[in-house]
């Protein structure tokens, strides 16, 4: 416990020096002061239960959305309390309007664990994916609050299957269950003797579900599309832009594309029209004469899931840089996808999609220019790769409502 305490101080430590010139360092420690404070008088007129639940960053948040919007449905009485350890979550969703109090994580001690706990009361807690958090979870255990992990995955190589790993293993024996994504986590978690293990799948795929069941019509895009087929490219990087420049201008007069690129910034947008040879034009100054172009590129943010609606084919960036995006939004709409081949194999829808043959991990621009006309050239193969992601996401979906239940027995009187 000792080099766990002193990791936690010297984490601390790298932030407050980083704080000085990193803006992300910077909102580590700004947003954790005087915290206490704040989750005090927030909290001190409540008398509902409470039901926290615990992020690290977005794309937790994504997993652990489907389960706040559960609770807020069926015990309506209960007030969410939600919690972030990174900046990159707090500061995009410090409004989510599915949560009554929204916070930074103070830091893993002791004493924060303790006054943490003391002042919000929690029924229930709920930590995502891979969040184990030692002096929280004993915390918790110690006031017989019941903790769950959701969505969570395990792998050999993590530290609590090594033989030096039995610190941390007791901070997974301080969970009441854990609601894994894949049947390797439950076996892994037997290895060491923890037996009280869901296979409940990924709550995404009720989150993304959701999303194109309530999607909203994009006048812009269903102009520009018109009665032609589309090539929807979403969270595109600069290295995907290498990629995939080439492909639009081969294919410009035999498809269209709609361009979403990760960054909104003038000068990457500058970049993506300098790198396309072909006839282009910003949502932000579309007209009502759209069929005139052959590239679409959206200028802002929070419309990509609504997007690939309009595609016949789909890439998603990020794979040849630090890691490949959200694909089952994609995936949702039952299009084959396509993604570079360098940093994928975390994500076990990727992987699962390859092998089914409803997605590809291209290494450049010929396996991308060969595999699409693959599709082309076969329509079969482009049925079947539309019928494989379409059903992927129907098949998995469901985590949310067998985690709910399970939390129904917990706090049923």
């Amino acid at each position: 416990m000792l080099f766990y305490n002193l990791s936690i101080q010297f984490l601390r430590l790298v932030y407050l020096l980083a704080s000085t010139f990193h803006a992300k360092a910077r909102l580590f420690i700004t947003g954790r002061r005087g915290l206490f404070k704040k989750i005090k008088n927030s909290l001190a007129e409540n008398k509902n239960p409470v039901v926290w639940v615990h992020c690290a960053s977005l794309g937790e948040f994504e997993q652990g959305r489907p389960i706040m919007e559960a609770f807020k449905s069926e015990y309506p009485h209960y007030k969410i309390l939600l919690t972030f350890f990174s900046p990159s979550g707090f500061e995009v969703r410090k409004n989510y309007a599915g949560a009554d109090y929204i916070f930074y994580l103070p830091w893993d001690t002791s004493r924060n664990a303790r006054q943490f706990i003391q002042l919000t009361r929690p029924a229930l807690a709920i930590f995502v994916k891979y969040e184990f958090w030692y002096h929280y979870a004993a915390e918790l255990k110690r006031n017989s609050i019941p903790v769950i992990s959701a969505s969570c995955i395990f792998r050999p190589d993590q530290v609590f299957f090594q033989w030096y790993g039995s610190f941390f293993r007791r901070i997974l024996k301080n969970f009441n269950h854990f609601f894994v994504q894949t049947q390797q986590s439950i076996d892994l978690l037997k290895q060491i003797g923890i037996t009280i293990a869901s296979l409940a799948g990924d709550t995404r795929f009720d989150r993304v579900f959701t999303i194109t069941q309530n999607s909203k019509e994009i006048t812009v895009a269903q102009q520009f599309k018109g009665t032609d087929r589309v090539f929807v490219i979403g969270s595109m990087w600069a290295e995907d832009l290498e990629v995939l420049a080439p492909f639009i201008n081969e294919h410009k007069n035999s498809l269209k594309f709609i361009i979403a690129p990760h960054e909104i910034s003038e000068d990457f947008l500058v970049q993506i029209e300098r790198s396309v040879d072909a006839k282009s034009i910003r949502y932000s100054k579309a007209n009502q004469n759209l069929e005139s172009y052959a590239v679409l590129i959206i200028d802002n943010v929070g419309m990509l899931s609504q997007l690939y609606r309009y595609g016949e084919f789909a890439f998603v960036g990020g794979a040849y840089g630090k890691g490949l995006h959200n694909i089952l939004e994609a995936a949702c709409y039952g299009v084959p996808i396509f993604f570079g081949n360098k940093n994928y194999e975390k994500f076990q829808e990727a992987n699962e999609l390859i092998m089914r043959g409803g997605a590809f991990a291209v290494a450049d621009y010929s396996e991308l220019k060969n595999n699409y006309e693959l599709m082309v050239s076969r329509p079969e193969n482009f049925l079947i790769a539309c019928e494989v992601t379409q059903s992927y996401v129907k098949e998995n979906m469901g985590a949310t409502a067998k985690i709910m239940k399970y939390c129904a027995n917990l706090l049923a009187p």
